[in-house]
């Protein structure tokens, strides 16, 4: 897979937050009454039916190499779908989403203890930065299930953007998605089989919307977290928030007041910094995009 820069990472990063938005708003205009592991399965479903194209002639052992990382991270995946819906059904859009945003964050001490990864104080000061603005939007005065929902999908979001480190590299993002779903649907069609609803497929072709926006967003970061050091990228998940707020005022009417405004600002403009920073930091060492990340890759398969 070709190498990228860390400012293109991010950009990446920006771009699939701002679609992923899209999949929330499709699952906020589901009714209340919606079954919710119904609609998990219908997501996965339609997800294994849209990705199966791009599969066909793959080997059985590339295409099932680290697969138990796989069934890992789809099971993850499932639990976060989960919780995703609860928080999202309850929740404001805008504030939903700064609550998922915690997983930068919650990125930052994981990557130092699974990968080693070192934690510069610049990547460390945009994250704390970010996430209190992410206080500052949502100012809590008490916790609800719904946050708590939406906190365990930060948890998950991070997890799994860590573990795309684990899978192998010379399968294709359309492979790994793949992967994911199909591993999670003899859990999820469990779970609906147990919820004990009638089966319902008017649902359907929202699921098929949702899955479309929330695979480009699961694909940009596997191209992103394969690519550059999670400590260097994951504050551009905050990105989201934009979107969130955007299609919150424009398909729900929920007016942003000057708190969100506010924590919004603190949210981006640490992001286009640091950014530049990096930018920098590669003039002065002499060194282009793709060579500073190929030596950062040899250095740490050298201390491996």
């Amino acid at each position: 897979m070709p190498q990228m820069s860390v400012g293109l990472a991010m950009i990446l990063l920006i771009v699939g937050n701002l679609i992923a938005v899209c999949s929330d708003a499709m699952i906020k205009s589901l009714g209340d009454e919606t079954a919710i592991f119904q609609f998990v399965f219908f997501r996965q479903l339609t997800a294994v039916a849209i990705l199966a194209p791009f599969c066909i002639g793959t080997k059985k052992a590339d295409f099932f190499a680290g697969f138990k990382w796989h069934a890992l991270r789809g099971h993850i995946w499932l639990l976060g779908m989960v919780f995703m819906i609860i928080s999202i059904t309850s929740l404001p859009l805008a504030t939903a989403n700064a609550i998922f945003y915690a997983a930068p964050l919650i990125m930052l001490p994981m990557a130092m203890m699974l990968f080693q990864e070192k934690l510069t104080k610049y990547s460390v000061g945009v994250a704390v930065i970010g996430f209190i603005g992410v206080l500052v939007i949502i100012r809590p005065t008490e916790i609800n299930w719904a946050a708590i929902a939406a906190l365990i999908v930060a948890f998950t979001l991070a997890w799994n953007n860590l573990l795309v480190r684990k899978l192998p590299k010379h399968q294709t993002v359309a492979q790994t998605l793949m992967l994911t779903n199909l591993a999670g649907m003899p859990a999820a069609l469990g779970l609906a089989l147990w919820e004990g609803q009638p089966w319902d497929w008017s649902p359907l072709l929202t699921a098929a919307g949702s899955s479309t926006f929330i695979m480009i967003y699961a694909g940009a970061c596997v191209l992103a977290y394969r690519s550059a050091e999670s400590n260097k990228i994951a504050s551009a998940e905050y990105s989201g928030l934009i979107g969130a707020v955007i299609i919150g005022m424009l398909w729900f009417d929920e007016v942003p007041d000057l708190p969100m405004i506010l924590g919004t600002m603190m949210i981006i403009a640490p992001l286009i910094w640091l950014a530049q920073k990096e930018k920098r930091a590669k003039k002065a060492a002499g060194l282009t995009p793709i060579e500073s990340t190929v030596a950062a890759e040899a250095a740490e398969e050298t201390k491996a």
